[in-house]
């Protein structure tokens, strides 16, 4: 990028939106569907699905998305939910609206759908869109077709066979992981969310096939589980991993037992595929959290597990301050493709959430650490003895795959391929093209389907901030556009007699065609009684008064200059006329100077002296309606008047 160049937010950009830090070229498949951000609990709910929206912003922005394939799940349905989740609970949630809500007041309590998991607009589709990306990542891992998949939508880890709780209501980590059993002998499950794990800890509880790892804030805290002592039970026991935490570990602190205790489970479980929960509430500052990560110590947790080469699945979790969560989402996704993204943040639709400072990093606060060394040595090692009493590495049967895995088949995905090719043939990357092409880090040069990146809320550098015209309507009527209304343009007015108040004009015009038809009747009595218009030393017609109203001196000694004017004309009528001339007020001086009422546009001619109005008639083409003879006649009456 230039050194000159500035981004749509006024910014500077003289360095690059992100490093390349690691050139391992792993292939990451990045879940996203456009319609998750469309969902809302309640008025005043902390959840708040529209912070993936936040964080899929900020990818794009960043051009991160340039090195991951970028898909949008089918949701799932409910034959693929039942197999964790019980048909009764799955149909219930299918059923229930807020609209009808009260008559399922027994369903509500049983399942426990209420305060914490409220009954919203969507519920469903939310969660088949949040279910639906996990599994197909998973079954995208099976296939070998990614090693790392992505979907922030997902993480519930709370949701039970047969109820919801913790705002979550399907276990799409659950069910990813059954997908991935179907092919992996041993997945590791890990959770950093604030909260314990306590939803798939319970349905693997019994099973040495997955190790549930959890570090979470314990003691008088929601949900009350993952005590140390909480190992699993049967063939699953010493499968269970719990590591109990009090309010406030920071980064340091949160190293020393994260890489130790899961460079042990490596060590002695040696897993196949890995599950990593990032839950966004084990930040510093977090709505419902009291740990104090920063966003880089959070990051770290994810990077660790991503150096151990396994098929990963990240998900997303809990997260209640919606801009710290976006943020570290969005650092974690270039991490996990092995960029170092700019710590100034990128102009992007949601620009305005990250102020005052429009920074990527979440720092820690000041928070008092109540984990002492002591107290979290002590904890590490029980965990690494319980560790060890898992060898040897348990084994599994051979056995035939069972039913068809979940997503689409090589196959399918072929023929969409071919498809989509023979309905793009002009074009030269389609959408679907596009969303599946990733770019070389050791590329010099960015590609040039700007077109198609703004197309997908990309905000290319362009020196300038935008402006409200920079959004416009595209169906709104163009102003250039000729359009007739059908009425009549009024005749342009003289220059001089301009008015700029048009309801002024149209009043004194009235006035004056009234002033007119009364001189008319009253021509039978040989008295003119046409009072005329105030003058100016040209002759012009004076329209100050209209247009200042407020100079009543000035007004008052016109009016005065008018009565005497008006006297004059008077004895002038009345006087003997030379032959041919008509007297003033006669029928052809009134066909002359009555006539209709000009337009608003128009000054007010009618009661105008006659030098004005033959002035005006050499100026201005001639009609053909109108009496030429009668007004020559009128005007040689008014000269004769006058002198």
């Amino acid at each position: 990028m230039p050194a000159n160049m500035t981004d749509p937010a006024g910014v500077q950009r003289s360095d690059p939106l992100y490093s390349v830090v690691n050139n391992d070229k792993k292939r990451v498949a990045y879940f996203y569907d456009s319609d998750i951000g469309n969902y809302a609990y309640v008025t005043g709910h902390p959840m708040k699905p529209h912070r993936i929206r936040l964080a899929h912003s900020l990818v794009m922005n960043y051009n991160v998305y340039k090195f991951l394939e970028i898909y949008r799940a089918k949701p799932a349905v409910m034959a693929e939910m039942t197999q964790f989740h019980t048909d009764e609970y799955i149909e219930f949630l299918q059923k229930v609206t807020p609209d009808n809500m009260d008559s399922f007041m027994r369903e509500q309590g049983k399942y426990n759908v209420g305060d914490d998991c409220p009954v919203f607009d969507g519920l469903f589709e939310f969660c088949g869109i949040s279910a639906g990306g996990s599994m197909e990542g998973a079954a995208r891992l099976n296939r070998e077709k990614c090693d790392i998949a992505i979907n922030w939508a997902g993480g519930l880890h709370h949701a039970k066979k047969s109820e919801a709780s913790g705002f979550c209501y399907v276990n799409d980590i659950v069910l990813a992981i059954l997908e991935l059993l179907r092919f992996k002998k041993r997945v590791l499950y890990i959770d950093i969310d604030v909260h314990h794990g306590d939803g798939v800890e319970e349905a693997f509880y019994t099973t040495d096939r997955v190790m549930t790892v959890s570090f979470h804030k314990y003691g008088e805290y929601f949900p009350g589980t993952g005590e140390l002592r909480d190992i699993g039970i049967g063939t699953g026991k010493n499968y269970a991993v719990n590591f109990p935490l009090r309010d406030g570990i920071d980064d340091i602190a949160y190293e020393t037992i994260f890489e130790p205790v899961i460079d042990a489970v490596m060590k002695y479980y040696q897993p196949e595929a890995v599950v990593l929960q990032c839950g966004g509430d084990s930040l510093s500052g977090d709505r419902l959290g009291c740990f104090n990560l920063s966003m880089r110590g959070h990051a770290n947790c994810v990077n660790f597990v991503r150096s151990f080469n396994l098929p990963t699945l990240v998900l997303g979790g809990g997260g209640y301050t919606m801009r710290n969560v976006a943020r570290t989402w969005a650092y974690e996704t270039g991490r996990l493709v092995g960029v170092e993204m700019h710590p100034v943040l990128p102009y992007n639709e949601y620009y305005d959430y990250y102020g005052p400072d429009y920074e990527l990093d979440v720092r820690s606060s000041n928070m008092e650490n109540a984990n002492s060394y002591e107290y979290l040595e002590k904890i590490k090692v029980s965990v690494i003895e319980n560790l060890k009493k898992t060898i040897p590495v348990p084994s599994v049967q051979m056995t035939d795959v069972p039913r068809t895995g979940f997503g689409m088949s090589d196959e399918q995905e072929d023929e969409l391929d071919d498809l989509d090719e023979d309905e793009n043939k002009d074009t030269r990357m389609s959408q679907r093209q596009w969303e599946k092409n990733v770019e070389r880090q050791d590329e010099f040069e960015d590609d040039d389907d700007d077109e198609m990146a703004q197309a997908n809320g990309i905000f290319r550098s362009n020196g300038r901030r935008p402006g409200i015209m920079d959004f416009q309507n595209p169906n709104a009527v163009d102003d250039g556009m000729e359009i007739d209304s059908g009425v009549a343009t009024p005749a342009a007015a003289p220059t001089d007699t301009a008015v700029d108040n048009d309801e002024t004009m149209i009043d004194e015009t009235e006035e004056q065609a009234a002033e007119a038809e009364t001189a008319a009747e009253e021509a039978s009595t040989v008295q003119a009684e046409a009072e005329p218009a105030k003058t100016d030393a040209d002759g012009d017609v004076d329209m100050a008064g209209t247009e200042n109203k407020e100079a009543s001196s000035e007004k008052k000694e016109a009016d005065e200059a008018n009565k005497k004017a008006a006297e004059t004309d008077k004895e002038a009528a009345v006087s003997p006329k030379p032959d041919g001339a008509a007297p003033a007020g006669s029928p052809s001086n009134v066909s002359a100077t009555v006539e209709p009422a000009p337009g608003p546009s128009s000054p007010a001619t009618a009661a105008a002296p006659t030098d004005s109005v033959v002035k005006t008639e050499e100026e201005e083409p001639t009609k053909p309606d109108e009496p030429v003879a009668g007004k020559k006649e009128n005007g040689a009456a008014n000269e004769e008047a006058q002198s």
